[in-house]
């Protein structure tokens, strides 16, 4: 049996077996709706609309959700059969911390009996996925934004940039200026994200969003509800956020200009090697006209040597902006398992969960 790969993120889990040139089988909402203790769904708490968020900014925090959606996951959705269970690589957000890492071991092996089990970080993988091994990595996803710079498969971590914003923060932004101009609309958050993955893009630079500030083509969009309301200017201020965070109301500078800061304080032999080797990565980042933007961004940066984005091959799935980590597991799991480099049920017998910071790093 191939061994399962999980990317669990803060809006979407994606899962299924190891082969590397297919979408994985399941994308599915990582948030729950917490059920009553006896399983009834009375009106009160369908009104409540109770929902569980086991992966917040990235990690895992309520390990309780995780394990009832990874029961689902590997059982229903995959058809793992209890005692007979396999091999499963998970993905590692940037700077997990190492208990996060030791607790979903203890859970792999204690809770779902697996026979294998590795872990890597997203960085490496979605590198793999484009067939390279050192470059970096922009990773905005929908609860942070990572920039890594990888060098011969090694997350270069003291370069790293972790920042606690990212699609939640864009979907809030998006929130407020429709409130603005439409302000009878009642608006509420899963509104707004369809609203956001549908219409929001990028300008080609800063002088044509200031443009489309002044005069902008006007849409319609019909809610669930049947609310009508006006999308015009608004759509261009998503994408802008990303290279003028004081829309968001920080103080910081674009995405493109902390990717080359984050470079520069790598040895200065590996710069070329890193910042022509750029992929982008995350739901948000498949934003319509954001490679184009980035691009041209880079173009215009103070650094003697620009970022430039590596193209996917050809015969990797459509969109593997959105699961390159995902991709980069499956590439990785062919590896590991066979060659038997990943941690065992004995492994973890002998020196329990800690043996993550040996096998895995």
């Amino acid at each position: 049996m191939e061994a399962v790969v999980i990317d669990a993120g803060s809006k979407l889990l994606k899962a299924g077996f190891a082969v590397p040139d297919q979408a994985p089988s399941m994308i599915i909402p990582t948030q729950m709706k917490r059920m009553p203790e006896d399983g009834s769904l009375d009106e009160l708490s369908l009104a409540e609309d109770v929902t569980v968020d086991p992966v917040v900014r990235g990690y895992i925090r309520d390990w309780d959700a995780m394990e009832d959606l990874l029961h689902h996951v590997l059982y229903s959705g995959l058809g793992w059969e209890i005692g007979n269970e396999g091999q499963i690589l998970f993905t590692d957000p940037l700077s997990t911390p190492k208990g996060v890492r030791e607790q979903l071991v203890q859970l792999m092996f204690e809770t779902f009996n697996v026979s294998g089990f590795y872990a890597s970080e997203q960085a490496v993988l979605s590198l793999y996925a484009v067939g390279r091994i050192s470059g970096c990595t922009v990773d905005i996803g929908h609860g942070k934004i990572d920039i890594a710079p990888v060098i011969e498969g090694a997350v270069q971590q003291i370069a790293s940039r972790r920042f606690e914003i990212g699609g939640i923060e864009l979907t809030n932004l998006l929130a407020q200026e429709l409130g603005k101009s439409n302000p009878l609309v009642k608006l509420n958050t899963s509104d707004v994200e369809i609203i956001k993955e549908h219409y929001s893009c990028c300008a080609e630079d800063d002088f044509a969003y200031q443009k489309t500030q002044k005069s902008c083509q006007e849409e319609h969009h019909t809610l669930p509800d049947g609310q009508v309301i006006t999308i015009g200017k608004e759509r261009y201020t998503v994408g802008e956020a990303l290279f003028q965070p004081s829309l968001l109301g920080l103080e910081a500078h674009g995405i493109v200009e902390q990717l080359v800061r984050s470079i520069s304080t790598v040895s200065s032999e590996n710069h070329r090697q890193l910042l022509e080797n750029t992929v982008l990565c995350g739901g948000t980042a498949s934003m319509t006209g954001f490679e184009d933007r980035f691009q041209k961004e880079a173009s215009l940066c103070s650094s003697a040597i620009r970022p430039s984005l590596v193209k996917p091959p050809e015969y990797m799935p459509e969109n593997l902006t959105k699961y390159s980590a995902w991709v980069g597991g499956a590439i990785l799991a062919k590896v590991v398992f066979p060659q038997n480099q990943h941690m065992t049920k004995a492994d973890y017998d002998e020196t329990g969960p800690s043996v993550v910071h040996r096998k895995c790093f």
